[in-house]
């Protein structure tokens, strides 16, 4: 994995402990795997990043934060992975959510007619709810599960291709 381009771009504990907002969190962040990147805290990372993307609540990123310090995960990877639901692409993924929401359900979805206007949501929210936490909480798990089988597939398939171009250049 490039690792030496993440560990470049990444903040590091000290900086991340130094900031004002984050101070009330200092004993909660000392845990090595929040920091390191290995194959455990960055599967856990995309894990909790996609998990997180998928939930419509405001402060996804606290909550991804959250369970980043109870899984160990790697924070700044489980951090910047919830900016997958970011304001372009929120619209369709709740749309999509939505719908199989439906699907889970067995409801009629809304009229067709459906508009991302802040009044229309809000007036039709009871409606919508249900169907929407649900399609929401079915895709979060099952696309962190897919991305966390993925990515530690990559990582052992990548360490193995390594191994063995190592073993190579020593003949």
């Amino acid at each position: 994995m490039p690792r030496k381009f993440f560990k470049k771009h990444m903040p590091n504990e000290q900086t991340v402990r130094a900031k004002p907002a984050l101070r009330w969190m200092g004993k909660y962040l000392t845990h090595p795997s929040l920091w390191h990147l290995n194959r455990r805290s960055v599967c856990r990372a995309f894990l909790v990043g996609i998990f997180c993307a998928f939930l419509p609540i405001p402060m996804q990123m606290l909550v991804a934060a959250i369970f980043a310090i109870i899984l160990r995960s790697n924070l700044a990877v489980s951090l910047s992975l919830v900016w997958i639901s970011n304001p372009i692409t929120i619209p369709p993924i709740f749309y999509f959510t939505y719908t199989l929401g439906t699907i889970i359900l067995d409801t009629e979805p809304l009229a067709q007619d459906m508009t991302f206007s802040y009044d229309y949501i809000i007036s039709k929210l009871t409606a919508i709810w249900w169907p929407l936490i649900t399609g929401s909480l079915a895709s979060a798990v099952f696309f962190s599960v897919i991305a966390y089988s993925t990515i530690n597939l990559l990582w052992i398939c990548h360490v193995k291709n390594s191994w063995k171009q190592r073993k190579f250049r020593k003949k």
